[in-house]
């Protein structure tokens, strides 16, 4: 059993980089270096809250040094297969494989069909981090009491590129003349090992606790590959190692949020852990993520999908891909002061009370996806002009 820590840090202490941890690659932005940023817009409510997020990188890069230039790519996801018969196109390859070139970052609005899975094959993108940081603002929103919520700070380290997401499937017809559907994957020890790593460095730099997801009953070899290398690596960097069956997770992630810090787990249980853990935070509309290469080619996005229902009517929350590009300027561009302006400035456009219905509550004023990223954006007007 993981026991309660003596003292909980405030809800985004944690300053520091990571994305050095998953790569040398990565470094700082020299004074006035232009770096490139990619843009994929998506599908469904894509185009909204992507648009949304490049209006507050506007007024932000208005008063801090913030030298990025925005260059689009074409479709994605089943907007793509429906042109070119994949969901990750050779033309989308190529521009991404320009913009990494160039050392910098794709910002990716969310796509259907297999193409974030394609994506992080193509590129090796093996390291997903998603933050679950509970926002004082937002407390009254969560479903849960704000007493158990509070302090909440916990970094989910999911591996992307194998498991059972990257797979081998197939479906038959039996003799008997039913349907036969087959999956199949695998982890090697070196594929575990580099998620494990990026895990450890992490948590050193913060509470020192290191959790591994696992189901050694369920899934024997896998989880004993996955128990027997977070063993070793744990020793190796000094960590206190807690070892969870995936299913005890869920339940203490929401039982017990606090108790976290570093959560490291394969593919099919990051996922859906990270997903559970957008309870706390209010909103999957507040969720997003960084995936990392070890050449230092990233990937942001937000950890909702395409909502196509909620498409055209200006009703989805722009704040994960706002959120999803703070990460970006902060992770492979170093422009700290520039990322740390755009979460400020979400969160006093929540304080004064502008409010996307996801994250609504009584006497707030709800506005929509445009309105609320021009909000955004005059605050970052207003705050960065004042310091």
């Amino acid at each position: 059993m993981i026991k309660t820590p003596p003292e909980l840090p405030a809800a985004g202490s944690a300053s520091d980089r990571w994305s050095p941890l998953v790569s040398s690659v990565f470094s700082e932005a020299r004074p006035g270096e232009q770096r490139v940023m990619g843009v994929l817009e998506g599908e469904g409510v894509g185009r909204e809250v992507v648009s949304a997020s490049l209006e507050v990188l506007a007024a932000v890069a208005s008063v801090r040094a913030c030298p990025v230039s925005i260059e689009r790519g074409a479709v994605i996801g089943l907007e793509a297969e429906r042109i070119h018969g994949r969901a990750l196109s050779d033309e989308v390859v190529g521009f991404c494989e320009t913009v990494f070139s160039r050392g910098g970052a794709i910002l990716a609005g969310p796509g259907g069909g297999r193409f974030v899975y394609e994506m992080r094959m193509r590129f090796d993108l093996f390291c997903k981090l998603s933050p679950l940081i509970v926002h004082e603002e937002l407390l009254e929103v969560a479903r849960m009491r704000p007493e158990h919520c509070r302090g909440v700070d916990i970094l989910v380290v999911r591996e992307n590129c194998s498991g059972i997401y990257q797979g081998d499937w197939s479906e038959e017809t039996t003799p008997a003349g039913s349907r036969r559907a087959a999956h199949e994957f695998s982890y090697e020890e070196g594929e575990v090992l580099r998620i494990m790593q990026v895990g450890a460095r992490i948590a050193a730099q913060r509470r020192g606790e290191l959790a591994v997801i696992h189901k050694l009953c369920g899934v024997p070899t896998v989880s004993r590959l996955w128990v027997d290398v977070a063993n070793a690596v744990a020793r190796e960097h000094g960590l206190k190692l807690t070892l969870l069956e995936v299913d005890y997770s869920a339940f203490a992630l929401i039982q017990q949020p606090r108790l976290f810090d570093v959560m490291v787990a394969g593919n099919l249980f990051g996922d859906i852990l990270a997903d559970l853990g957008g309870v706390l935070l209010g909103s999957r509309g507040v969720c997003f993520s960084g995936n990392f290469a070890p050449s230092g080619a990233a990937v942001y996005q937000t950890n909702h999908g395409a909502a196509r229902d909620l498409a055209g009517q200006d009703r989805a929350n722009p704040v994960g891909q706002i959120f999803a590009l703070a990460m970006l300027l902060h992770e492979s561009f170093g422009l700290s002061e520039a990322a740390e302006l755009m979460r400020r400035s979400v969160g006093e456009a929540w304080v004064r009370g502008w409010r996307t219905a996801d994250v609504a509550v009584q006497g707030c004023r709800v506005v929509g996806t445009a309105e609320m990223g021009r909000r955004i954006a005059e605050i970052a007007v207003e705050l960065g002009s004042l310091s």
